[in-house]
């Protein structure tokens, strides 16, 4: 393995920062491996405290997954907090192996997923069902990374079906809150309040414009969606939304024990043959949403990449298919998980893209925000006085990361379409994966670009509708 310098036109010794004004775009120091990039904290990219500590309070939504686990197959609260801090763990592969993101779950799909496995009784055959489906959905991402179909793949859907999907992930992400027993029905006050704070931070002119002219709110920008998580802990216990934070002090005990014995393969033994069969009709649906999170990650990316011209940034879907096809196959087998492992937390994904974009002297490289953030998750996971400061609100930071994903994924949805067919196509897809699944959903945008397009299926049209892709 081989190190990569920052700059192919920086001598040794040479400040980085000077060496940007030769205009070259240059990727950041790693070892090559393979397909892989290998990044490690302080060697190859500068630890960033701001995202960091975002990380530690952003855990709540990794432990918003205990309650559907608990539901779902009956685990203690214990054994699921070993479910997540396994997965946690897997999440810092990503940017260490040279996927810059912030991975997380295959959040649309949950719903989905959980609907599969309740289809059988509740115990051992009902775990075997879901251990089946990831173990799948993982060998199948894998596949398509390893033969390079993945690359492909995301290449050749039609511009409309992309922005189908794309859109309608983000409907039914906001759906998924406002729906009867949605978060937003316990926390109405609270959710208002942080995600309104969350989108002022996020996307304001006026607060971008006073945070060029004022400290204070420059460092309120750098921690991202931090002060919501915060202002959620105090507003709900006022609001006579949540109970306040009984704060414990100590580190987390997880049952690993109970974990291993009773909810994976080495106490259950593997699933029958049959499983996997049934799994396949919910993998490929599945799947449907994997790849509408890559064309988020890879769009978000694209407009990291023009901001900064200083850090080239590939997003490589093929390598990505490998790595969370490796982590789902990995939890399959010693940590079944509902929520999944995705290609990226599209809310997270977009507050640190929204921050690197502010320049080298807010975060040097994209892979030190992005690594940061998840060491930070990590951290609080096993901080007893974070967990339990943050455990009253898990519905507001579900809820935000929901509504700032489906922010994200209707804007780079709709600018995926090429033409004013393309945005018609693209409605009725998004409506009919929201209210039908993502199966209904690209088989209505297939069939429409067959009707409307014909032979010009794959390359669709441009009528110039929107501007020239760059």
């Amino acid at each position: 393995m081989s190190q990569i310098s920052e700059d192919p036109g920086r001598g040794p010794g040479e400040d980085p920062d000077k060496a940007q004004g030769n205009g070259r775009s240059s990727s950041t120091p790693h070892w090559k491996a393979g397909p892989f990039e290998i990044r490690l904290p302080f060697v190859h990219y500068r630890f960033e405290w701001a995202d960091y500590t975002q990380g530690l309070f952003m855990c709540a939504v990794d432990l918003a997954a205990i309650p559907l686990m608990v539901s779902l197959l009956g685990m203690p609260f214990e054994v699921a907090l070993a479910v997540i801090l396994i997965n946690g763990l897997l999440y810092l592969t990503h940017h260490m192996l040279g996927d810059p993101v912030v991975p997380g779950w295959i959040t649309p799909a949950i719903p989905l997923v959980m609907a599969y496995c309740e289809t059988f009784p509740e115990g051992e055959e009902r775990i075997h069902a879901l251990i089946s489906f990831q173990i799948l959905l993982g060998l199948f991402s894998i596949t398509l990374g390893v033969t390079g179909l993945a690359r492909r793949v995301v290449k050749a859907i039609p511009a409309a079906i992309k922005s189908g999907v794309l859109i309608g992930a983000g409907i039914a992400a906001v759906q998924r809150i406002f729906d009867e027993g949605g978060e937003f029905h316990d926390f109405p006050v609270t959710i208002t309040i942080a995600v309104g704070l969350a989108f002022f931070l996020m996307y304001s002119r006026s607060f971008s414009s006073w945070r060029e002219r004022n400290r204070f709110a420059m460092q309120i920008g750098k921690l991202g969606v931090l002060p919501c998580i915060l202002i959620a802990v105090i507003v709900a216990p006022l609001a006579g939304e949540a109970e306040w934070s009984e704060v414990e002090w100590g580190i987390i005990q997880p049952d690993f024990v109970t974990l291993w014995r009773e909810y994976t393969v080495f106490g259950l033994g593997m699933p029958p043959l049959e499983m996997f069969a049934l799994a396949i009709p919910t993998v490929l649906a599945t799947y449907i949403v994997v790849f509408g999170d890559s064309l988020q990650a890879d769009g978000l990316l694209k407009e990291a990449n023009k901001a900064r011209p200083d850090e080239h940034i590939e997003y490589n879907p093929d390598r990505a298919h490998m790595i969370f096809g490796f982590r789902n196959t990995l939890m399959g087998v010693i940590g079944p998980d509902v929520a999944m492992a995705g290609p990226v937390w599209a809310a997270m994904q977009a507050v640190v893209v929204e921050r690197y974009k502010q320049g080298r002297k807010a975060m040097k490289s994209i892979f030190g925000g992005m690594g940061s953030f998840r060491w930070g998750t990590n951290t609080g996971l096993l901080l007893l006085p974070i967990v339990t400061l943050v455990e009253p609100i898990l519905g507001v930071a579900m809820a935000l990361t929901l509504l700032i994903q489906g922010f994200v994924s209707v804007r780079i949805g709709i600018m995926e379409a090429r033409s004013q067919r393309d945005l018609g196509i693209a409605g009725i897809t998004a409506a009919t994966l929201a209210l039908m699944g993502a199966a209904w959903g690209l088989g209505a945008g297939v069939l429409l670009c067959l009707l409307i397009y014909g032979r010009q299926f794959f390359s669709g049209e441009d009528d110039g509708t929107f501007a020239k892709k760059d």
